[in-house]
Formats: structure tokens, sequence, C-alpha cells
């Protein structure tokens, strides 16, 4: 499993996984900077106080507060464009990994889109409890990394299962295989908790599960 996950992160980087790591981390950050524009220029149209010097604290804490809050959303942000680009993801490991095998089928679009909502919001929640850990140390680091095993696991396996199976087919792979996807889940949220590197998390991930359920599917021990 270890290896499966060094083999995921290295290649992300690789030049045939660079396009989408590109255009991943451009349109997040187009995002986030129309994003922090448009609020500077809403307060900047409706706030108006008596004094210079409320003005000037008022744009430092607003700064903080952006700051902050364009930190909590980079994940989610890059979840949700990394969502739209799931299958070419999956399917360049597949290219490049698996040669001799069968490639797998892009899943619907609809579908896909439900899957990208769902992404988002275990992202969503992952980061929720990962502010958490600076008001509870300890209980929500276990609390953090249990829910996120499971549900960044599940979800990502799942999506990368279904490239093959059918969704009953690829649940009871899931529910069949509980442990070693759930301690895929357990790294795969501890890449989410470091800042910066939660960016590629959902291309790591997608990556990651492609290896594992090659592996599940091939009956090799995934320990």
């Amino acid at each position: 499993m270890l290896a499966s996950a060094s083999r995921a992160f290295s290649e992300i980087f690789t030049p045939p996984f660079r396009p989408v790591l590109l255009k991943t981390l451009g349109i997040t950050l187009a995002f986030l900077v129309v994003l922090w524009l448009g609020v500077q220029a809403a307060l900047a149209h409706w706030v108006h106080l008596p004094y210079g010097w409320l003005e000037t604290i008022l744009s430092i804490l607003t700064g903080i507060g952006l700051v902050i809050g364009l930190g909590f959303l980079a994940a989610p942000v890059s979840a949700a464009v990394a969502g739209l680009f799931q299958d070419e993801i999956a399917g360049t490991v597949e290219r490049i990994d698996y040669p001799h095998d069968a490639p797998g089928h892009d899943i619907p679009m609809m579908l896909g889109l439900w899957h990208t909502v769902k992404f988002t919001g275990v992202v969503i929640l992952g980061n929720i409890l990962a502010l958490l850990l600076l008001l509870v140390p300890i209980v929500n680091v276990a609390a953090f990394f249990v829910v996120n095993g499971y549900l960044l696991g599940r979800e990502y396996f799942e999506a990368a299962a279904m490239r093959f199976h059918s969704e009953e087919e690829t649940k009871r792979l899931r529910r069949a295989n509980s442990i070693p996807i759930f301690m895929a889940g357990l790294v795969i949220a501890g890449v989410l908790a470091v800042p910066i590197l939660n960016l590629v998390t959902p291309m790591f991930a997608t990556a990651f599960m492609v290896h594992l359920h090659k592996r599940i599917i091939a009956g090799n021990q995934v320990m």
C-alpha cells in the first residue's frame, strides 16, 4: 500500500499529469483571486467609516480574515476543480501503469458531477475538522483521521472502481475490502491535513485509489 501511495504521489508531478495539475491549481488560484477582489471591492463600496484609522484597522482585519477564509476554501475548491478531471487522471494512471489491462470507462457526466459534489463536501468536512484541531487537541486529531479515513477512502475508491464495475458491484467490492480502503483513506487524510499539499490531495487520492483497485482486483496483498 505504501508503495502505491508513493507511486501515486510522485507521478502526479510528472509530465503526463502536469496539464491536469496546472489546470487544477490555475483555476483554483483564479477563483480565489476573483473572490478576494470581489470581497475587497464590496467592502470599499458598501463600508464607509468616519475615521481613517478605523478604515485601516478594518482593512487589516479583513485581510487577515480573507487569508484564513481563502486558506480554508483552497482545498474544497481544488477538490471541486480536480473532480472535473477525475476520469482524465484515472485514465492516465491506467494507460501509463497498466498498459496491458483494458481501460476503464469514463463515468457518465451527471453521475460524475454528483461525485464531484460529494468529493467537495467530504473535503469541506475534513477541513472543518482540521480547524477544530485548534480548539480541542488530541480528541479531534483522532476524529479527523477516523472520519476522513472512512469518507475519503470510500469516495475515492468508488470513483476508481466505477470505471470498471456497476455501482452495486463497486459497493460490494468496497465492503469486502473495507480495511485496506480505510487504511488508504488514512493516508489520504494525512496529505489533506498538510497545508499546500492539500491542494493536490484530489489528484493524489484518485491516482492512489486506481492503484489500490488494481491490486484488489488482482488479489495481491495490499498491506
